[in-house]
């Protein structure tokens, strides 16, 4: 019996999870087309969850039936035309260079879920992630990463060291990365305010400890986040006191920002202060407090989502010159550092990962997430959805 060429590939059926509205879900089959990646494990984010539980997200609405999930790895099962020829090349050159270019049929990837023009002005400067043509997998109206086939180009490959389902976590990973090294422009010996001890938030942690932060706090209501982040990556912990009764939230804010310095012992200013604030909340007053918090001159990164109009302390950010900056996603580099993270150790995936599920359990992932708690009362924090079998 002949064998066939190992770039031959017959597809199977592709059965994706669909959603079409606020709470309303079914399995579909999507046609496969041009697949290079079977889908092994796909995480669920925080905005897959506000895409299911709401239909939208800031502004953002879901306008027709979507395929949701974008946190995912895979097996590459096709390479294009053109990926063909320039592994072709590759061999021909004795390049060995790690990209697309050297990718094999079977190879275990990370997927960066995200199509852009690279033509516009954006995409030739090096910040693809706010390329105007992004075609991003479950951002309206893309289908996503929860069915068995993706066609992509933007893949990793991942050593032997990190398992396939830590691969989906590359994705929430690299919007920490992006964050605290590419955005937040971390240096060794800072010292690192993390608001929010989600998942995005404990990544941030993570990788601020990783690259050599000196002290690294994270801040939430909740405290059993808070002794997780304790436990996993923050030197301090801190939970804010309540609001009282007719308190504006610019007032609370500023008084939970100066209890946090008096209670760590932090200066408002010069060494020992807090050089760089990052934001998974999207809460207001987490905002708010961020930037009282942070020394003059620091940096104030805004990654998680909230209102789409928040009021900050401006007279602050003026006479301190903070520094305000945005974090999407995740752009050049991001990717590669933060599987170099996990190949050496300097940042443990595995304590995040706390429930899976299989594909036909879809449905019950997404409800245990938007829920928080499993129903023996343990905190989820990051569910991964197995891929079709």
């Amino acid at each position: 019996m002949t064998k066939a060429p190992p770039n031959e590939f017959t597809p199977r059926d592709n059965p994706a999870f669909i959603l079409h509205g606020k709470l309303n879900t079914s399995y579909e089959t999507i046609g496969p087309d041009e697949v290079l990646i079977e889908v092994k494990h796909t995480g669920i984010c925080g905005s897959d969850v506000h895409f299911y539980n709401a239909g939208k997200i800031g502004l953002v609405s879901c306008c027709s039936a979507m395929c949701l999930g974008h946190e995912s790895a895979g097996e590459v099962v096709k390479l294009g035309e053109n990926l063909r020829r320039k592994a072709e090349m590759a061999v021909a050159q004795g390049d060995a260079a790690v990209g697309p270019s050297a990718l094999q049929v079977g190879d275990r990837v990370a997927l960066e879920p995200g199509t852009t023009c690279r033509m516009c002005d954006d995409c030739r400067t090096g910040q693809y992630q706010i390329c105007e043509h992004m075609q991003f997998a479950a951002y309206p109206p893309f289908h996503g990463t929860l069915q068995r086939y993706y066609k992509l180009d933007l893949v990793y490959k991942l050593p032997d060291s990190i398992e396939t389902i830590y691969g989906a976590m590359m994705e929430p990973l690299s919007v920490a990365v992006h964050s605290i090294a590419n955005v937040g422009q971390l240096r060794t010996g800072q010292n690192v305010l993390v608001m929010g001890a989600g998942p995005v938030g404990l990544l941030a942690m993570a990788v601020a400890k990783g690259l050599g932060a000196k002290r690294v706090i994270g801040v939430d209501i909740n405290l059993d986040r808070l002794s997780f982040a304790r436990s996993y990556a923050a030197t301090d912990v801190y939970a804010p006191p309540p609001m009282e009764e007719g308190e504006a939230k610019a007032a609370y804010s500023l008084r939970a920002a100066k209890a946090l310095l008096s209670s760590l012992r932090i200066p408002e200013r010069g060494q020992g202060s807090i050089d760089l604030v990052v934001d998974a909340t999207g809460a207001e007053t987490c905002i708010q407090m961020g930037l009282n918090a942070v020394r003059p001159g620091g940096t104030h990164v805004q990654t998680g989502f909230g209102p789409p109009d928040v009021a900050i302390p401006m007279f602050r950010v003026i006479t301190n010159e903070i520094k305000i900056k945005g974090s999407w996603r995740y752009g050049s580099g991001d990717y590669p550092l933060a599987i170099d993270l996990v190949d050496r150790g300097l940042v443990d995936l595995k304590p995040l990962l706390t429930h899976t599920f299989p594909f036909e359990q879809a449905l019950e992932a997404f409800e245990l997430t938007r829920l928080g708690k499993d129903k023996d009362g343990n905190p989820v924090i990051k569910c991964v959805i197995h891929g079709p079998q």
